[in-house]
């Protein structure tokens, strides 16, 4: 195997957690991933990984080469994209990474745009929770991220874009009347939801301490609070058809408005399809971006 090829399968390896599914994940042999780790020990000079029970798992040392090896394969992939676009941005390739609700609210319509100017560039989406998609941009592992605010930690990164973004909290409409957020059960979001964490400083602010319900998903709450099983803060855009319809209502809150705007951010060097996507959101106004800054 070559260098990537070894360091793909010990990323595989830590993703999967065996050595079954690290094969299965690049359609080799487990005897092909089992070398290819021992190359890789054998090279660094220390275990990468040992026996637990009857499979492996990472040493404390393997964990901590793990996150250099998932930095490499994305630059190396970044740098392949980077020559294609440089050459033909119209012909390359974008990465992108979206929280959940911006992966269903705002990147349906940008790529629809997007992709209807420029159908040669292939773009592929990775959707999940801030706290995955983060790390992705600073291993190199996607071209551009939209989510909320990014992490004041966050090294060689571009903020290009930012969108309105303004969180309610709603309710059936029968709520409304001498509503009490300490009484009401509020409908909470996965771990790792930016929305949830939100959602948890607030009701630090009220100092309550009310009845909670953890749904997996932005689709899940929404459902439930049109069903009536409580209230939920969620993003004033992606319950505009419930707000018209009067199946869920706005409840009011004694705090100024919650408003947490949708950013994109980048790469410090980005490719050059990547900069026709960041051109052409800030040039069509109906997608609703504005230059940041």
């Amino acid at each position: 195997m070559t260098t990537n090829a070894r360091l793909r399968a010990l990323v595989e390896l830590a993703n999967s957690g065996s050595v079954r599914g690290a094969a299965e994940a690049l359609v080799v042999t487990e005897s092909a991933i089992s070398s290819a780790i021992g190359s890789l020990s054998a090279e660094v000079g220390v275990p990468l990984v040992d026996r637990h029970g009857r499979g492996v798992r990472l040493t404390p040392a393997g964990k901590r080469y793990v996150d250099y090896a998932r930095t490499i394969l994305g630059l190396h992939d970044e740098a392949i994209r980077a020559a294609h676009g440089e050459a033909d941005p119209e012909h390359g390739s974008i990465r992108l990474a979206a929280v959940t609700t911006a992966g269903e609210l705002l990147i349906p319509a940008l790529l629809a745009s997007f992709t209807s100017q420029y159908p040669g560039v292939d773009c592929k989406l990775e959707v999940a929770s801030r706290t995955a998609i983060w790390p992705m941009l600073a291993r190199h592992e996607a071209d551009v991220v939209v989510a909320g605010r990014p992490p004041s930690d966050l090294r060689q990164t571009r903020l290009r874009a930012v969108s309105p973004n303004t969180l309610v909290l709603v309710g059936p409409a029968y709520m409304t009347r001498g509503f009490e957020p300490a009484e009401a059960t509020w409908l909470l979001r996965e771990s790792g939801s930016g929305t949830r964490a939100t959602t948890m400083t607030l009701l630090e602010e009220l100092d309550i301490s009310p009845p909670q319900m953890v749904l997996g998903s932005h689709g899940a709450v929404v459902a439930a609070a049109v069903a009536g099983l409580g209230v939920t803060l969620v993003s004033r855009q992606a319950v505009r058809r419930e707000l018209q319809a009067g199946t869920l209502s706005e409840l009011p809150l004694p705090v100024e408005a919650l408003d947490r705007p949708w950013h994109v951010v980048t790469q410090s060097s980005s490719t050059g399809s990547t900069e026709l996507l960041i051109a052409h959101l800030l040039s069509r106004r109906e997608l609703g971006w504005r230059p940041a800054g």
